[in-house]
């Protein structure tokens, strides 16, 4: 496919949406290092990992699994994000930001999917 991918909308959200959760990880309880932390961390870089890796690949299907594979880690996070609130790790407002932002991901990502054949 040999796309530009750093000129995705939705990467460069997932880009932002990274820095955003390695920002506010930072501020998690150390017995979380290896635990929420770190999934939390794994899960939005293979976003953009995923996007990164699959512009390169030769044909739209390989191209579109890894676009899947970077849908499938933004659900994880959208998952992540709610235990993280629900254990007072994050503000109502940094999880509703970052739910904004995880939407957006998630809806252009779809839209992107959708329009490759």
């Amino acid at each position: 496919m040999n796309t530009d991918y750093k000129q995705l909308g939705f990467f460069k959200k997932a880009h932002e949406l990274t820095i955003e959760i390695y920002k506010i990880t930072n501020e998690f309880p150390k017995e979380e290092m290896y635990g929420l932390n770190s999934q939390l961390r794994r899960a939005s870089v293979s976003i953009g990992s995923n996007i990164a890796e699959g512009s390169v690949r030769s044909t739209s299907k390989d191209y579109k699994s890894f676009l899947h594979n970077a849908l499938g880690s933004a659900k994880e996070i959208e998952y992540q994000l709610l235990l993280a609130k629900d254990l007072n790790y994050i503000e109502i407002r940094t999880y509703d930001r970052l739910m904004t932002i995880l939407d957006e991901i998630i809806g252009k990502l779809t839209n992107y999917m959708k329009k490759i054949n």
